[in-house]
């Protein structure tokens, strides 16, 4: 049965609206899932009269749950009436209440498994703020729904790399007094744990960056790394984790130094982000170390770029594929534990070994 993806319409008055449309235009989409949005038609349809002809016609299956949701049709529930006021490109209190009323639902459909899983288009942070919503972002918000207890970890997609974060949204005023050794080795276990469930990764190979410039220069700059985080790399070394470093971040990445490894370890947003994005801007982030799958775009709410046809949805279209696979890499592990299937190990691009799985004869 094809997975159902709940896609949630993101801030009402950004780019949402547009790059959905423009990634479920891709016939390949409904062959291989079932989405459903989450937002307003009414105002979906507004979007689609800012892009070309072919949009300006669209047809949605209005429905009130995901259980009537159709192969091959553009579902809609409505999370919000028609009188909302869109004001494409100009942060609202309004879209930010659209936002949320979306994600509510979604993630309330999820939470009972109907839908299998979650992507989020882009929200503002600031204007999404309220009584119900006070979480610096998606991946925070979520884990208070879905986390049981447990860490999660934000994840950044490409072709080229994987990069994850040992703190998301944390304002660089405090990010040295937030890194200890206790939260990089939570966060090293969430990586290592979802390489493998989710990556295919068996043995994967970690890359842990520093805190400070040229890795603290034996204490000159700093000494994060030779008091925190190298005793953090030895305990999940102890712990069977293949995480290496601390390596400086300019010439980590300046060197290609990635393309030896599965995923980076960053300590900071902007330390593993900005590379990233440097590199590819389709990119997808992804909430690891949660029992619910979540992705997005990799990109913001895009206001200049709002109602001018002017949004590449590359990364939306990635972060549905993204969902997809690794709702299917989780399968495949729970059909390897049950003794369903066996691993062989193939060589990839990037100089390390991960496994492929294949049924049993």
């Amino acid at each position: 049965m094809k997975p159902i993806i709940a896609i949630t319409a993101g801030d009402s008055n950004g780019v949402g609206y547009e790059i959905i449309l423009k990634s479920l235009n891709d016939p390949h989409i409904s062959e291989i899932c079932r989405p459903i949005v989450y937002g307003n038609a009414h105002i979906a349809r507004q979007y689609a009269k800012t892009l070309n002809e072919e949009f300006h016609n669209i047809q949605w299956n209005i429905i009130e749950s995901p259980k009537q949701a159709k192969d091959g049709r553009l579902n809609l529930i409505t999370c919000y009436g028609d009188d909302t006021p869109v004001n494409m490109g100009v942060p609202t209190p309004e879209a930010g209440k659209a936002a949320l009323s979306s994600l509510q639902r979604a993630t309330g459909d999820l939470q009972q498994g109907l839908v299998d899983a979650i992507v989020t288009a882009p929200i503002n942070k600031d204007t999404i703020q309220c009584d119900k919503f006070h979480f610096s972002g998606h991946t925070e918000y979520l884990t208070h729904i879905f986390g049981q207890g447990e860490d999660s970890l934000m994840m950044m997609l490409s072709d080229r790399m994987r990069v994850a974060l040992v703190c998301n949204h944390t304002p660089i005023a405090k990010v040295a007094e937030t890194i200890t050794e206790e939260r990089i080795l939570s966060k090293l276990a969430v990586l290592n744990a979802t390489l493998k469930t989710d990556f295919s990764c068996r043995k994967p190979r970690i890359a842990v960056l520093a805190l400070n410039p040229h890795a603290g220069d034996n204490g000159l700059i700093g000494e994060e790394e030779t008091n925190i985080i190298r005793p953090a790399i030895a305990k999940a070394n102890e712990q069977g984790i293949w995480a290496f470093g601390p390596y400086s971040a300019d010439g980590f990445f300046g060197a290609g130094q990635y393309n030896h490894f599965d995923a980076v370890l960053a300590m900071y947003h902007d330390q593993g982000l900005a590379p990233f994005k440097a590199l590819d801007m389709s990119g997808v982030n992804f909430t690891a170390g949660l029992r619910v799958v979540r992705t997005s775009p990799d990109h913001g709410t895009a206001y200049g770029l709002a109602g001018k046809n002017e949004a590449d949805a590359t990364s939306m279209l990635h972060a549905i594929y993204a969902a997809i696979d690794i709702l299917r890499e989780r399968q495949a592990n729970e059909q390897l534990e049950a003794g369903k299937l066996i691993w062989e190990p193939k060589v990839e691009k990037r100089e390390y070994h991960v496994e492929k799985f294949v049924p049993k004869d």
